[in-house]
């Protein structure tokens, strides 16, 4: 039986391990589904219905939870010849992505969506349902790379390809969960994929990548949020608090925003504003410099480790964003608390982001930024014989 690197050690009795693969519709999942079943495993195809009304969420090739995409997910399994399912878990998407994702916007922070989706549906309700209907593990089309260590466990390491590498919203892994996991990819660049998928006769062998929030139909994510908010009239200030303007509602804006802001005049020394804080409380939203976006460390809650939690205080890199490079750290945990020191600032790091720790490229683990320390800034004006 042929194999690909990260798949889990077949059982000792011989047989084969049952996967259930996650096919979201794309080129990626079929992909990955047919190296699963060309390895010898016994694979069965699943698709995610994630919403009661799939014609509401976003329509053709930029979403991955259409009608259209169960469509696409069905014809590649019919190819791969698997048994396919479509699973309905549209209430448990709502409750633990959408519903979280408006409620983190109206509490100031910004969250990621994706790495929710993987913490709470693929990686949670898909595989605790698969486990208990008796398989071994869960294959999915995302780029990260399993490695097997020769005493046992599993680590998560970064994708070959490193412009496709989603580690970082993978990140929420437990050691638990990566030993139910396949990711067949990992090892692969999308080009590669798009030939083999040609090669192996799948239609989506050349339809466009999932783009931007699945869940918002036209990507109009602050309609999106005012339509489940409403509007709150509040003001816009610069760092000495001086109002500039106003604004519809605090949960539009996200920190490092620079367009769409709404102020009317250009600031005294002719530089663009950015968006620096989001009061809830106030509704207020702070604006200034791109220095004032300088983070210099921040503080990070409930971690979540992808093998033995970090103990004491540790070098790592860190990566504070799904496209962001990786920056130098120190970091520590303290309790339940993880706090990282930068060893050079980063800009638009907000509240609700994940930062994610790596060792080279092994995954070690991540957690939620829950508060930022930054340069302090002024407001700069003019004198008048300036």
């Amino acid at each position: 039986m042929t194999d690909f690197p990260g798949a889990p050690t077949a059982p000792s009795d011989g047989r084969r391990l049952r996967v259930l693969a996650a096919m979201s519709g794309g080129v990626d999942s079929a992909v990955a589904a047919a190296r699963a079943a060309e390895a010898g495993h016994e694979v069965t195809g699943v698709h995610l219905a994630l919403s009661s009304n799939p014609q509401s969420f976003r329509t053709g090739a930029r979403g991955c939870c259409t009608i259209e995409d169960s469509r696409d997910a069905r014809r590649a399994a019919d190819v791969i010849g698997i048994p396919f399912y479509v699973w309905d878990l549209a209430e448990r998407f709502r409750e633990d992505v959408i519903d979280d994702f408006v409620a983190e916007y109206a509490a100031g922070r910004t969250p990621n969506p994706c790495l929710r989706c993987n913490e709470k549906i693929k990686f949670a309700a898909l595989l605790d349902r698969a486990l208990a209907l008796g398989f071994d593990a869960v294959c999915t089309g995302h780029y990260a790379r399993i490695v097997e260590l020769p005493g046992g466990g599993r680590e998560l390491h970064r994708a070959v390809d490193a412009a496709k590498d989603q580690s970082y919203v993978l990140g929420v892994l437990d050691a638990d969960q990566l030993a139910h996991s396949l990711f067949p990819l990992g090892d692969t660049t999308k080009d590669e994929i798009r030939r083999e998928a040609e090669r192996r006769g799948l239609a989506v062998a050349k339809k466009p990548d999932s783009h931007d929030i699945c869940f918002i139909a036209d990507g109009d994510t602050q309609g999106f949020l005012a339509k489940h908010l409403g509007t709150a009239t509040g003001d816009i200030v610069d760092a000495d608090g001086t109002k500039l303007g106003e604004h519809e509602g605090a949960y539009g804006f996200t920190i490092g925003q620079r367009k769409g802001l709404r102020i009317g005049r250009p600031a005294a020394d002719g530089k663009p504003r950015y968006v620096l804080d989001i009061s809830p409380v106030t509704n207020t939203v702070t604006v200034g410099p791109a220095e004032g976006l300088d983070v210099l460390a921040l503080t990070a809650i409930a971690p979540r480790w992808c093998g033995a939690p970090a103990e004491g205080e540790g070098r790592y890199t860190a990566q504070l964003r799904a496209h962001g490079e990786e920056v130098p750290v120190t970091a520590v945990l303290d309790g339940e608390e993880l706090r990282v020191q930068l060893d050079t600032p980063a800009r638009g790091i907000a509240p609700g982001q994940a930062v994610v720790l790596y060792d080279g490229t092994r995954v070690v683990g991540s957690a939620t930024i829950s508060a930022t320390e930054r340069r302090t800034v002024t407001a700069r004006r003019l004198t008048p014989d300036a």
